[in-house]
């Protein structure tokens, strides 16, 4: 071939081939297809079809639109002009990436006067596509790539266990909650508070899905010879739309085994307007079916017919005795600090036990492995700061949170001197530190501390403290068995101290011991099986009151109450097995042991008469010996049916045995509760709960409904004679009476999880009923009928929604109602030898005023940049915005021979707050 001809030829071939380059990008460009109402999610699946294009966006912005139009080898860009030319949407193309923002449009390319020095502007991207898409090329090479499970072997005939531990590529923390799957043949898990997943599934090669709620979906190529472990990163969901079409929770209402279980999202509670302005898991669960409190300011819960003592709260697994701080006005909890939040109503497992209705179960985060980060928030009472990161890179991290109030000097800008006199504060800290040995071994320390402070004009000061401690080591056996065990203490103290009058000054003091040791083991014979079982030994030791001289003026005469001590022990195990795709069972018994144990005085009393202090005989002196058992075994059962994909039924049965109590007659908003342990007079409570539930979702799973309806009794049910004295009292058992209690109600729930508007509305019917019958009058009320307890409110609702306006700005509104407690008044006066006495209705005969409240609350988010030094929110709520005074107790004064009422209100006015969240 000569020069001249090469000269010719090679320009042609190179013009050929670039315009071949060009008919192929414009062919990649176009698409063809008929939408009539579409989805926007559908025309996007269509496009990312037809081209090499991926979508990147907020899928809330897009959920309202739909899409009407026929695309015949049309381009991308004029039909997304067309959709787009009515909404406050912006598209922008780079490279192979499409990205949708909503009112601040991207820029692709430099404007031409960037590098003119008068004209230059400063702009940074919200965005940092390039990581993004950095992200997608790891995802997609660890999608692709084949894992080999367990040693080779040529014998690919039966079943193995891949076992291993998700965890947020980000951070390094264990994901909660994740499904892990094959869709051919169905098999899956979920994985527990540790990340830890065991799935059984026959050798050979298959695709693994992973799924979980705020993280981007993914999947993994597996070849299983044997036993083998995979453990996977995941990443935080971009929105990128084929990722969040499918969540992993999607039914698990449903499918899932338990039923009257809550489980709670912290972003969802961070945008629930509250009171003071400071975010309240206690208070987001008060919005739950099923749930209510007796009053206003405080974080008592009463779960499907139950007193406040009847909840088991446990924090990293160690017993919280009082949630709360200020009385009631703040939560125990965190937010910044938290991890996962579960409510158990019934069902009711047998690794639980101890309380009769409900547990409260609260994990924190374990701490960033793989960087430093922190968070915090400012407001006008309170103020706290969260740090968390690695001690040791990948092996080792911490985590330490601290909060405090500085409301005091608010008390005392008002010009009402009690107010203005009064004071209240608290402090609490929590920090942990999680250490990884290998890959078969982790130790979790984690600790809590807490003090509150609090008196009125100078008057009594109240003190109280909360303290607890846990251990624990998690250790994998094999692919198919794990265990966990616990060493936890908790502390609870109380105090009261006054020398208003100094000569009579005093001081009281109350406190409470638990230490607890425990091992826990989980079975995973197959992908249909799950085994769990356990024992566990708790070591009681209370202080009933402590009362002393309080300033050298004191005259008072100081006084020791016995000390208390017990001992339970619990062995249990479960067992949960799928029967075919439609039917699920669990079944489990826990064997309870309590002895009450002395150094102890036990008082006698003569036989077919009241316990009262003139029926006392004898004394008996018990040193270290056992003075009172009880045991009996708490069988659970669950059953779930699923009648369709979206749809299901459950029932459930648990008995509870619940050996220490609470002994309160009051409602003041005080810390003065006595706990006392079950002895020879008063009896442990003993529980048996019935429950059903039909549960449907809507839309793909978006709308969740659900009817559970329940009914309780309990055994040994606890109230007091009138005028009770329990204070300090050496003969507790004279004022206690136990009789019958029973329980019953419908709970309806309406949830929407996702999408621009989302929350929920609940409404439950309850009632709560107690018979105290005896042959002597001085312990039977209401002549030996049921009467109404003090925490029965037959009607609640409750309503939760959040609108996102943007990616930085939502509204969220909070509607709570309930039926007014129950209370026994005055309602006639009598004169008996020229002494005035008060004659009162039957107990509990009437009732205070309903509880009506609204809430609103706008969040501010700053901009969504990823490389800055700190991310920041707004926070404006204002509780009950409409100024209801709502009661929080009636009580009644004789006044110029007449009685007169009165209510108490704690909130009487709206509260305006502001907050300021930061966090980097």
């Amino acid at each position: 071939m000569t020069r001249f001809s090469i000269k010719i030829i090679l320009p042609l071939l190179v013009c050929l081939l670039t315009t071949a380059v060009t008919v192929k990008g414009q062919q990649r460009t176009r698409i063809s297809g008929s939408f009539n109402g579409a989805s926007f999610s559908e025309l996007i699946k269509s496009i990312e079809d037809q081209t090499e294009y991926r979508f990147y966006f907020d899928p809330a912005t897009t959920d309202s639109i739909k899409v009407t139009v026929t695309a015949d080898n049309e381009e991308i860009t004029h039909i997304l002009e067309k959709i787009l030319s009515t909404t406050d949407l912006h598209f922008a193309i780079y490279k192979t990436g499409i990205y949708i923002t909503k009112e601040r449009e991207i820029m692709t390319s430099l404007a031409d006067d960037y590098f003119e020095p008068s004209k230059t502007k400063s702009a940074t991207p919200a965005f940092d596509y390039s990581e993004l898409e950095r992200k997608e090329k790891q995802q997609k090479q660890a999608e692709e790539k084949l894992y080999s499970i367990g040693p080779r072997s040529e014998n690919l005939v039966g079943n193995a266990t891949l076992s291993g531990v998700i965890t947020d590529a980000a951070s390094g923390e264990p994901v909660i909650g994740a499904s892990v799957f094959l869709e051919k043949p169905l098999i899956g898990a979920v994985t527990n508070q540790f990340g830890y997943y065991s799935l059984t599934l026959p050798k050979g090669r298959h695709e693994i899905q992973i799924k979980s709620v705020g993280m981007k979906s993914t999947r993994r190529q597996v070849m299983v010879y044997n036993n083998g472990k995979l453990n996977i990163e995941i990443d935080e969901d971009v929105t990128p739309l084929k990722e969040v079409v499918v969540e992993s929770d999607r039914d698990v209402n449903v499918t899932g085994m338990q039923m009257g279980m809550d489980k709670l999202d912290i972003k969802t509670m961070k945008q629930i307007p509250l009171a003071l302005g400071e975010t309240d898991i206690m208070k987001v669960v008060l919005t739950l079916p099923g749930v209510q409190t007796v009053g206003e300011g405080t974080v008592g819960l009463n779960v499907r017919g139950g007193a406040t003592n009847q909840n088991l709260i446990l924090y990293n697994d160690a017993v919280v005795y009082n949630p709360s701080h200020l009385f009631g006005f703040f939560s125990t909890f965190n937010p910044d600090v938290l991890k996962n939040v579960e409510l158990y109503k019934s069902g009711i497992s047998a690794d639980y036990g101890g309380r009769l209705s409900s547990v409260l179960d609260v994990h924190t985060r374990e701490g960033n492995l793989k960087k430093i980060e922190g968070s915090g928030g400012i407001s006008p009472i309170t103020g706290r700061f969260t740090i968390e990161g690695p001690l040791w890179k990948e092996k080792t991290s911490f985590l330490f949170g601290a909060r405090s109030t500085y409301s005091n000097w608010i008390l005392r800008q008002l010009k009402d001197k009690e107010i203005k006199n009064s004071a209240g504060s608290f402090y609490d800290f929590n920090g942990s530190i999680n250490h990884k040995i290998d890959d078969d071994n982790q130790l979790y320390l984690s600790g809590y501390m807490s003090k509150d402070k609090f008196k009125l004009n100078n008057d009594t000061t109240y003190e109280y403290s909360d303290k607890n401690a846990s251990l624990k080591w998690k250790h994998i056996f094999n692919s198919k068995l794990y265990g966990v065990a616990t060493a936890s203490t908790s502390q609870y103290t109380y105090s009261l101290y006054t020398k208003s009058i100094p000569t009579e000054g005093y001081k009281l003091d109350f406190s409470i011991r638990q230490w607890t040791g425990k091992a826990d083991f989980s079975y995973f014979p197959n992908a249909k099986h799950a085994v769990t079982g356990g024992i566990s030994v708790t070591n009681y030791n209370l202080t009933p009151g402590n009362y002393d001289r309080y300033g050298i003026e004191s005259k008072v005469v100081a006084q020791v109450m016995q000390r208390e001590r017990g001992l339970e022990n619990a062995i249990y195990v479960g067992d949960n097995y799928e029967l075919t795709p439609k039917i699920a069972l669990y079944g489990g018994v826990r064997f309870s042991l309590f002895q009450n144990r002395g150094p102890r005085d036990v008082f006698t009393y003569a036989e077919g008469v009241p316990l009262q202090e003139s029926t006392i005989q004898d004394t008996i002196s018990y040193r270290s010996k056992s003075i009172k058992t009880y045991a009996g075994a708490e069988p659970r059962f669950s059953l779930r049916y699923v009648l369709s994909k979206e749809a299901s039924v459950k029932l459930s049965y648990n008995r509870m045995r619940q050996y220490i109590q609470m002994l309160s007659n009051t409602t003041a908003i005080s810390p003065t509760d006595i706990w006392k342990l079950s002895d020879t007079h008063i009896k442990p409570q003993i529980g048996d709960q019935f429950s059903a539930g039909i549960y449907k979702n809507f839309k793909n799973g978006l709308i969740e409904t659900s009817v559970e309806a329940y009914y309780k009794t309990t055994e040994n049910a606890i109230d007091f004679k009138d005028g009770a004295e329990l204070l300090l009292n050496t003969h507790l058992e004279t004022e206690v009476i136990q009789g019958k209690g029973k329980a019953y109600g419908v709970e309806f729930l309406i949830k929407k999880q996702k999408g621009k508007l989302n929350g929920w509305i609940s409404y439950t019917y309850s009632r709560t009923l107690l018979q105290m019958r005896s042959e002597h009058a001085t312990e039977t009320i209401n002549e030996g009928k049921w009467y109404a307890a003090s925490y029965d409110k037959p009607h609640a609702a409750n309503f939760v929604g959040n609108y996102k306006f943007s990616r930085r700005f939502n509204f969220s509104l909070n509607f709570t109602y309930s039926t007014g407690r129950p209370i026994t008044v005055p309602i006639a006066k009598y004169v008996i030898d020229g002494i005035p006495r008060l004659y009162y209705s039957d107990r509990n005969a009437h009732r205070i005023p309903d509880y009506i409240r609204t809430d609103i609350a706008i969040n501010i988010e700053g901009n969504h940049r990823i490389k800055k030094l700190a991310h920041s929110s707004w926070t404006f709520a204002v509780y009950n915005l409409f100024g209801r005074a709502n009661a929080y107790s009636v009580y009644f004064q004789s006044e110029s021979s007449k009685i007169n009422g009165y209510k108490m209100s704690i909130f009487a006015r709206p509260i305006p707050t502001i907050t300021y969240n930061f966090k980097f």
